[in-house]
């Protein structure tokens, strides 16, 4: 279980000039700063303590919109984007238990690159409101999301999937190919059988190991492991942005309901993947190993495999400057056609 956690955290460290810049800091950075009042009603009032003006910025983006399943409406969390281009859309999703506030230093890079731009919780994650408890099992997920492209989205999308992610978009994008004309997939969590014995747990067992999952010294504990290095009042903030979403009341809910129903198992469908795929991995990720990129490289029909070094597992938070550069490159067809023919290299990462 701690490995899902970990995987989907979001605690990562800022770019580094949030932690090295001499002048700037959370309190007096006037253009960033986002009052308690500028928040959605339905986000948790924890919001008003998260101290990075990008979290809070993002946060305050945040809008639920309305996704019909078959036993009823959903109103459903996410950032949309801010307009409406001739390419087709980048729409992010995230890791496990985690939320679109994932994305909040990537997703503006790719609309100052001009891209149009949607991040969106994966049911049963982040804000949306689960008062009428959906089910929150594989299919669920993949309907949720189908649903809500065929509603609001309407194009072709380039899907992007970090960590667990990557499972919810090759599931996706397997059954319902029409829906996703390019695939990026981050860091891949698509080795796992599911949730293995989790699955089989009593549920007095499963709500007792979710509730131990959201408590702040766990939290604490696998930010730390994922990310050295940190200042304690970064990776306590950090920790604070990753679980704010598990103070919603149907949280341990909707994660039981997953775990118990057995979770992604995706290996099979790797190979049936027809979609232009880029794969980014940082080098030093200590949660996923090197070696499950290239054989997922291999695996796939038609991938390219970009590393980032001196990166961990999240890359969109620790290096968005990279992943924003190569994601806007990938979705961009004539960009893409003049990039670095290989199909496998090391990027260039500034220092």
């Amino acid at each position: 279980m701690l490995t899902f956690f970990s995987a989907g955290t979001g605690g990562a460290p800022p770019p580094a000039f949030l932690l090295t810049g001499t002048n700037f800091k959370y309190s007096n950075s006037r253009r960033l700063r986002i009052w308690a009042g500028e928040f959605p009603d339905f986000l948790p009032k924890q919001v008003e303590n998260i101290k990075d003006p990008y979290a809070r910025k993002l946060a305050s983006r945040i809008e639920r919109i309305p996704v019909n399943l078959s036993k009823g409406c959903v109103m459903s969390s996410c950032v949309k984007s801010k307009e409406q281009t001739e390419a087709n859309p980048v729409v992010l999703l995230h890791g496990f238990d985690s939320s679109c506030l994932e994305w909040r230093y990537t997703l503006p890079m790719l609309e100052d690159a001009g891209l149009e731009t949607w991040a969106i919780d994966i049911l049963g994650w982040g804000f949306s409101d689960l008062g009428r408890h959906p089910s929150c099992d594989v299919a669920s997920k993949r309907d949720h999301l189908y649903q809500l492209w065929s509603t609001h989205i309407k194009r072709p999308m380039v899907l992007v999937g970090p960590s667990l992610g990557s499972a919810v978009a090759i599931d996706f994008s397997v059954k319902y190919p029409e829906a996703v004309d390019r695939l990026v997939l981050i860091d891949a969590s698509v080795y796992a059988e599911g949730t293995g014995n989790l699955a089989t747990l009593p549920k007095a067992v499963a709500y007792a190991g979710v509730y131990l999952l959201k408590s702040l010294p766990l939290r604490l504990y696998a930010t730390s492991l994922a990310f050295n290095g940190l200042p304690f009042s970064t990776c306590l903030d950090w920790t604070n942005i990753g679980r704010l979403h598990c103070s919603l009341p149907w949280w341990e809910d909707a994660l039981v309901n997953f775990m118990i129903s057995g979770g992604y198992n995706v290996i099979s469908q790797i190979e049936h993947v027809k979609q232009k795929t880029l794969i980014i991995w940082g080098e030093d990720d200590q949660i996923i190993d090197n070696k499950f990129a290239v054989r997922l490289h291999c695996e796939l029909p038609n991938a390219i495999l970009r590393q980032i070094p001196k990166c961990g597992h999240i890359p969109h938070v620790e290096k968005p400057d990279a992943v924003s550069r190569l994601i806007a490159n990938f979705a961009r067809p004539d960009q893409s056609q003049r990039a670095n023919p290989d199909s496998v290299s090391t990027i260039s990462v500034p220092s």
